[in-house]
């Protein structure tokens, strides 16, 4: 029997909240008889929409706030004085462990300076990473970071690897998961010092909980080669920008095919039911929900633009992940064996890298 779960929502986070939230959780009660829900958000907002879906409102237990976080406020901003607002008592909620995750729609940096301070880090990791998933030809991928570290040392990369190998597991099945980080190049000289000295590391350990391949490229990440990419969050953001992109620039052009004659038209006509197929394939509402892995908490950001359909997809991960354990998971992975031989891969790198500034210096 699965175990009861729990899950806070922040229901005034996002363009369309809080109907979104509101419609989005009642479509995935129906696949989750176990999962309740607590709302956080303004009761007079709320209520009219909870008493259109009764199984909802019946599991669902909504707590008053009027106050919200703007999707302009600085996360300074937010943290100092969001105390009452809808996101925040969302985090606390899983804080003071009466949900087991928090989903929100609302400002992406607010959401990360409030789970960050509330949560904390798990130990082991020094920074936690946004994750997200990306269609391949051979299913998803998990990808991080995308945008939370601009800059990132070995270390750094390393534990990426581990959480979104964990994440890999609880999200998308894979229970070996292939993990490759991204690069120039598949060649070992090519990149960057902490790129190359992160593969080191990874090759070294022992008994890792996923296969490392090494080196990926950009036009791997649609492939399917791998289940995890691992990189630095300034070019994690820039490869997720351009894959959205590209994806608009193909439907765009697709249409504008299609719409050129009479002919087209006609050739549309036979073509509409693998072009649905694409469509559906290709929907950013079924990729939705960004995870700040590293977190002693699951954290899921919804894009704050998406409707129900959306709202559901970020939702649907987060009761995914509650359900395996992941917290429990990612914690194992750095209190055990690989933890101790990726402690002495650290220190051996650390120590070959000493040498080399010393003799540059000397020379």
């Amino acid at each position: 029997m699965t175990a009861a779960l729990t899950i806070a929502l922040d229901a005034m986070g996002g363009d369309h909240a809080p109907d979104a939230v509101i419609k989005g959780a009642a479509a995935l009660l129906p696949r989750f008889p176990h999962v309740k829900f607590i709302l956080f958000g303004d009761a007079a907002q709320v209520e009219p929409l909870l008493r259109k879906f009764p199984t909802l409102n019946d599991r669902s237990e909504l707590r008053h706030t009027a106050e919200k976080v703007a999707s302009d406020d600085k996360p300074s901003q937010a943290l100092r004085r969001g105390r009452n607002t809808s996101m925040r008592l969302a985090i606390d909620a899983v804080a003071n462990g009466e949900a087991q995750a928090v989903v929100s729609s609302g400002n992406t940096g607010a959401l990360m300076a409030m789970a960050k301070f509330v949560l904390r880090t798990l130990p082991g990791i020094e920074r936690p990473a946004i994750a997200s998933f990306l269609p391949t030809q051979k299913g998803e991928t998990v990808v991080l970071d995308l945008g939370a570290n601009v800059e990132c040392d070995a270390r750094n990369l390393v534990q990426f690897a581990v959480m979104g190998a964990n994440l890999a597991h609880s999200a998308l099945g894979r229970h070996r998961p292939r993990v490759g980080l991204l690069n120039v190049g598949v060649e070992d000289v090519k990149g960057h010092d902490e790129v190359k000295a992160a593969a080191e590391m990874l090759r070294a350990v022992n008994n890792p909980p996923f296969e490392f391949i090494g080196f990926v490229e950009g036009n791997d990440i649609g492939g399917g080669s791998v289940d995890v990419i691992v990189t630095d969050g300034f070019t994690g953001n820039i490869a997720l920008k351009t894959v959205e992109g590209t994806a608009k620039l193909m439907s765009s052009l697709l249409r504008s095919a299609f719409q050129r004659s009479i002919f087209t038209k006609i050739g549309y006509l036979f073509a509409s039911a693998g072009l649905a197929m694409l469509r559906d394939r290709m929907d950013p509402r079924f990729y939705n929900g960004g995870v700040m892995l590293g977190l002693n908490g699951i954290a899921v950001k919804s894009h704050g633009g998406t409707d129900d359909v959306g709202f559901a997809s970020a939702l649907e991960l987060a009761i995914d992940m509650a359900q395996d354990r992941l917290i429990d998971r990612i914690k194992a992975d750095f209190a055990g064996a690989f933890a101790e031989s990726l402690a002495k891969q650290v220190a051996n790198s650390e120590a070959v890298l000493n040498e080399q500034e010393s003799s540059a210096r000397a020379g």
